[in-house]
């Protein structure tokens, strides 16, 4: 009885464990990987920049212009891919 039990927990939790990992898949990457690639891409430039304190006022600087490169790819993609 104790074997149902520990399968049927390990089922249980296993379908929760999948069902946890598609919600984060669909909330951070969901219809537009390229989105999350370059947020992440662009954090971690940002804090390679950061790590050096002459570059942390560059790095603050930059960082709104990244956003936006990356925000315009992604449209410029979409508008591309578009089908009339």
């Amino acid at each position: 009885m104790a074997d149902g039990r520990s399968e049927a927990g390990q089922s249980v939790a296993m379908r929760w464990l999948t069902a946890f990992g598609r919600f984060w898949w669909e909330f951070l990457i969901g219809d537009t990987p390229e989105l999350f690639v370059g947020a992440v891409a662009v954090v971690g430039v940002l804090a390679l920049m950061s790590l050096n304190p002459g570059l942390r006022t560059a790095a603050a600087l930059l960082a709104p212009v990244l956003v936006a490169g990356v925000l315009t790819a992604s449209i410029w993609r979409a508008v591309r891919n578009r089908t009339p």
